[in-house]
């Protein structure tokens, strides 16, 4: 969501026009499923970045937001290429733009923000996840900085889930503030896990999934409230605007 909050409408609905419908033998499984937690109901998708074509994006190539994923997939139909699941992937100032680092194709369009302040961005640690030469991760943004890693893609979002292996110090499991959130963690076997609620849960519970269920010794919140997937395989293709930064797997059509 916006680092600054302003009042605007949001709903969801079924997107129908815009969108590729390749064959299931054309498209990459996506391997979204159901899982439930501590009484609570999850959809949690699974790639492997050596096999998958994990990206980010936020603009088009006229430099406007896509702010959905209809957009993107237009883009994308236009190269021969479909969108085989997407996430809204960190957040954004008003504008639409990143509120932390984004890379596209290995170009720094915004720097890594280690600043204080206000909002969930600022819980820190917040952290980064990035995808290059077939592998991924998520870390800590002062850890990220450190290592001086050059990825393909990568989006800074906050706070940070997990942290090798514990929960971030800051997370109460009787913490009143309810949220719909969405995240994405790797695995010790290198393994992207995106993962959205069906409804409103806190920091504490969200985190325990990673860490205990999906073996993600580290993840990273990406956003609350306005969580929107698009995952054609369970029919869940969310329309929430606007959106900033965009995960999204892409696969190319068959010749």
């Amino acid at each position: 969501m916006p680092l600054f909050p302003k009042a605007f409408l949001v709903g969801a609905a079924i997107l129908t026009a815009g969108f590729a419908k390749p064959s299931p033998d054309d498209a990459a499984d996506a391997a979204c499923r159901n899982v439930s937690h501590l009484g609570q109901d999850y959809i949690v998708c699974s790639f492997d970045p050596a096999a998958s074509d994990i990206r980010l994006y936020n603009k088009d190539q006229a430099g406007a937001p896509f702010k959905s994923f209809k957009a993107l997939s237009l883009e994308l139909r236009h190269r021969d290429e479909y969108l085989v699941f997407a996430m809204n992937g960190g957040m954004y100032q008003e504008d639409l733009s990143p509120v932390g680092l984004h890379v596209e194709e290995g170009m720094e369009q915004a720097p890594l923000n280690t600043n204080s302040g206000w909002g969930n961005f600022h819980l820190l640690p917040n952290g980064v996840f990035y995808i290059g030469d077939g592998k991924a991760g998520v870390m800590a943004a002062a850890a990220y900085r450190a290592a001086g890693i050059k990825p393909r893609f990568a989006t800074q979002s906050g706070p940070m889930l997990v942290i090798d292996g514990a929960l971030h110090p800051r997370f109460l499991p009787d913490s009143d503030s309810l949220k719909t959130r969405n995240g994405v963690g790797v695995t010790k076997g290198g393994e992207v896990v995106f993962a959205v609620s069906k409804r409103p849960v806190r920091f504490h519970d969200f985190a325990t999934l990673f860490r205990d269920m999906l073996d993600c010794p580290n993840a990273l919140f990406l956003d609350g409230t306005i969580s929107s997937l698009y995952a054609p395989e369970i029919n869940r293709h969310d329309r929430l605007f606007p959106l900033g930064p965009i995960i999204a797997v892409v696969a190319s059509f068959p010749r």
